[in-house]
């Protein structure tokens, strides 16, 4: 699959998904990870993480139940894809589509802004 396949067809995907709020940009974008932990895995991502027990060892603990929806929800919504890298027991290792790999400056945003307007935070560590 060439690149501009790959890309029409996330859009694709994500245009098929029902966003029930609104047509409105900002509803629909947090639809899609506008909730505790998704920007969390996302930036996770950025730093090199791509197997599951890597998200776990993060800071934030995130519980393993959600961990797996939000990674499920992730590749459902074509910003993730997953590759199996064992076969007993079956594991997954996870990768940034070039659409997630689109959300770098959003995510930079965050950090300057939040470096800039709320005491005591600074930018993440690479892990």
């Amino acid at each position: 699959m060439n690149r501009k396949t790959g890309k029409r067809e996330q859009r694709k995907r994500l245009k098929s998904m029902s966003f029930k709020r609104s047509g409105c940009p900002v509803a629909c974008t947090l639809d899609v990870i506008g909730d505790k932990w998704t920007l969390l895995i996302i930036r996770d991502l950025f730093f090199g993480k791509t197997r599951y027990k890597e998200f776990q060892e993060s800071a934030e603990k995130i519980p393993t139940n959600i961990l797996a929806d939000r990674l499920q929800h992730l590749e459902k919504t074509g910003l993730v894809t997953r590759t199996p890298y064992q076969e007993r027991p079956l594991r997954y290792e996870y990768h940034l589509t070039e659409t997630g790999r689109s959300l770098r400056p959003v995510l930079k945003a965050i950090v300057s802004w939040a470096e800039r307007e709320l005491p005591g935070t600074s930018k993440p560590a690479s892990e």
